[in-house]
């Protein structure tokens, strides 16, 4: 584990919360691929829109990574939770997909338990 693909994400998600758009730009790839099980797109101009389209913040809990991947267990103001996987090269994210909910995220990264950051 390398503590700052752990620090770009917290970063990242931190300013997507607080609608920063520049700051989550410029921790982001030229060429970031943003996902869910409806689709994906692809750049900065794709994840402004999305992150501006946004209207619920959420909190990160458990934390797992390895080799470059990070995924973050998510809860927000509603019942439910969700996870969202990254991959982190030279301190940028370069994708970020949603899943709906950790065990997705886990099985589609391969990260396991043994992952978890305490």
């Amino acid at each position: 584990m390398t503590t700052s693909e752990v620090a770009t994400v917290l970063a990242w998600h931190d300013a997507l919360n607080a609608a920063d758009i520049e700051t989550l730009v410029s921790l982001s790839s030229d060429d970031i691929e943003i996902g869910d099980a409806h689709g994906a797109a692809q750049g900065h101009q794709a994840l402004r829109d999305w992150a501006t389209s946004r209207r619920v913040s959420a909190q990160l809990g458990r934390l797992y990574v390895h080799d470059g991947v990070v995924v973050a267990e998510r809860s927000g103001p509603d019942p439910t939770s969700d996870a969202l996987a990254f991959r982190v090269v030279h301190d940028h994210v370069t994708s970020v997909f949603r899943h709906q909910d950790l065990a997705a995220a886990l099985a589609a990264t391969e990260l396991t338990e043994s992952d978890v950051i305490d």
